[in-house]
């Protein structure tokens, strides 16, 4: 019976995924597409033509096309680059510094604080440095399921005399007397876990260096941490007894640029004067290498792996260690009589910079109870949302956008809504034909407009500023249904509200041939290009000198960046 067949012409598709995270599809081995829901809308960030900016630099310093060929090409969402820009505006960031979107190859992450999910309190990074990411509290997770573990008392009254507390798993019912280990107070219990550990491998050592060790089980191996602990002293012994032959090396053996002989030596170096740089060297002497086991030395019995033999022959499946249990302990283990309780994994708080002006765009609360941020800039905040939907009346029969009809005009409903306080001019561009190989018509009915600022629901009810605006554009949407038989004309906008407008967008797709396997992946899918611009005036940064104490100087501010629209799938036709 075959249970696997190689096929050679069985490779990875091609990754096409509009966030940059390919999905795999476990059952066939390939990378496929993520499911996507029509229509929708991504942007693409303007990292993409930073990283071009030098080439476009070069070719016009030698007579080739430059940056206004470059400016004019239409964006292509089928590009490989392109698949690793665009981003739904929820997931972007957006630097007040810079005035632009940032996506998360944009910005750089650093850690903000360090807390233990157990017992939810914060660690200082210089512990963290020091003791590794773990919490030296009485955070434990059990080595048999990694559920969290309790301090009990083996006492029935709860008096908890000295010697009686364990840890203990309420899931799977492990406790610490699986491996003869109690504890004497209930308190740091990490610290008393550290110190078992090494009696148990100081004592396992002894015997072993004595030969009164029984290795009718496989013993345990040294402590990582104390090996290395040992080895380090050796060798700072070891290089403080030799002359250095790096001038930046301290006797110590660590490296120190801060003290003044390093600095002199440093110019020596560079300069070639001085009474050091005139020195012969003199020649190192030998070190010697670690000879016992208290200077590091660890040495493997000539029995060991046959007494591990035996203890999984008398131990069976049942008692070994599956390899994820292996992996969360510190010294190599075989058996679950050998597996110590795991110290809770610290989580992180993370902050995020710009990485063009260092400017910090998501910094958390510093509470540890709270999920909250002190600062967050995302973009949906700052830049306008485009949303899409077909335009149809109400006995129309809805549209199948897996499969658009071709040869045929289709009119969509391009919402533009405002996230700022102030009126912006909205100006689309699109390209008369989309890009890729079945190239489709699409005109922008209404390409510049203006949408009104996101004003508050009170102002417009008191007859305010934003108030008179709401009553005009009242005026242009009443009596605008589709069940009226209103026709969309150009120049004009389809509806307007307090800070959204609505525009048609006409497409008519391509015929799409599916004959003999030629159609590539997502080849069929009707995506449009659209070139955002907005105008709009904030409070200026720079005061004026001509103007008086109280005056409000503003100034125009634009904002231009490139916008994918999904609208279906072109349905094939078949010759």
């Amino acid at each position: 019976m075959t249970l696997f067949q190689f096929n050679p012409e069985d490779q990875p598709t091609r990754i096409q995924t509009r966030v940059g995270f390919p999905s795999a599809d476990p059952a066939g081995g390939k990378t496929r597409v993520r499911a996507m829901s029509f229509p929708y809308s991504y942007v693409s960030c303007s990292c993409i033509a930073a990283e071009n900016v030098p080439k476009r630099a070069f070719a016009s310093a030698n007579g080739a096309p430059g940056d206004e060929e470059q400016e004019e090409k239409t964006f292509d969402p089928r590009s490989a680059r392109a698949n690793f820009s665009l981003s739904p505006l929820d997931h972007l960031m957006w630097c007040e510094d810079c005035n632009d979107i940032r996506c998360e190859r944009c910005v750089i992450s650093e850690i903000a604080y360090w807390y233990c999910p157990s017992c939810l309190f914060e660690v200082p990074s210089s512990m963290v440095k020091s003791e590794g990411n773990r919490c030296t509290r009485n955070c434990f997770n059990c080595p048999i399921c990694t559920a969290p573990m309790t301090v009990n008392t083996l006492d029935a009254d709860g008096a908890g005399a000295a010697g009686s507390w364990i840890l203990a798993c309420d899931y799977c019912h492990w406790t610490t007397l699986d491996i003869s280990v109690e504890f004497d107070k209930p308190t740091n219990v990490f610290g008393q876990v550290v110190k078992l550990r090494q009696e148990r491998m100081r004592r396992t050592m002894s015997k072993r260096a004595a030969g009164t060790e029984e290795l009718s089980d496989a013993p345990p191996t040294v402590d990582p941490a104390a090996q290395f602990d040992s080895l380090k002293a050796f060798y700072k012994s070891q290089l403080s007894s030799t002359s250095p032959t790096n001038p930046l090396m301290s006797p110590t053996g660590e490296f120190s640029y801060n003290s003044p002989s390093s600095l002199a030596r440093i110019m020596n170096l560079y300069t070639g004067t001085g009474t050091y740089g005139k020195k012969t060297p003199s020649k190192p002497s030998n070190m010697r290498e670690s000879a016992n086991p208290s200077e590091g030395l660890s040495l493997v019995h000539p029995e060991v792996d046959q007494a591990a033999i035996r203890k999984m022959q008398a131990r069976g499946w049942q008692g070994t260690a599956s390899t994820a249990q292996q992996k969360d302990q510190a010294v190599p283990v075989r058996s679950l009589d050998d597996l110590w309780p795991v110290p809770t994994l610290l989580r992180t708080k993370r902050a995020k910079r710009c990485r063009a002006c260092r400017h910090i765009l998501v910094k958390p609360e510093s509470k540890i109870q709270s999920t909250r941020y002190k600062l967050k800039l995302t973009a949906n905040s700052y830049v306008p949302n485009l949303t899409l939907k077909p335009l149809q009346g109400p006995s129309a029969a809805p549209l199948n956008l897996e499969a658009l009809p071709t040869a045929k005009p289709i009119q969509f409903l391009l919402i533009v809504k405002n996230p700022l306080f102030v009126p912006i001019k909205v100006t689309l561009a699109t390209p008369a034909h989309t890009p890729g190989r079945f190239p489709s018509n699409v005109t922008m009915l209404c390409p510049q407009f203006e949408v009104g600022a996101n004003i508050d629901v009170w102002d417009d009810a008191l007859g305010g500023e934003g108030g008179k605006r709401s009553g005009r554009l009242g005026k242009v949407q009443a009596g605008n249904g589709p069940s009226e038989g209103r026709i969309a004309e150009a120049g004009k906008v389809w509806d307007a509200g307090g800070n959204w407008t609505t525009v048609v967008v006409e497409v008519v797709c391509a015929r799409v041939q599916a004959e003999g396997g030629g159609l590539e992946e997502d080849e069929d899918v009707l995506e449009i290009p659209v070139f955002v611009r907005t105008e709009f005036e904030a409070e200026g940064t720079d005061a004026d000198p001509k103007a008086t104490l109280g005056d409000i100087v503003k100034e125009k501010r634009e904002l231009a960046y490139w916008c994918v629209l999904g609208i279906g799938r072109i349905a094939k036709t078949f010759a």
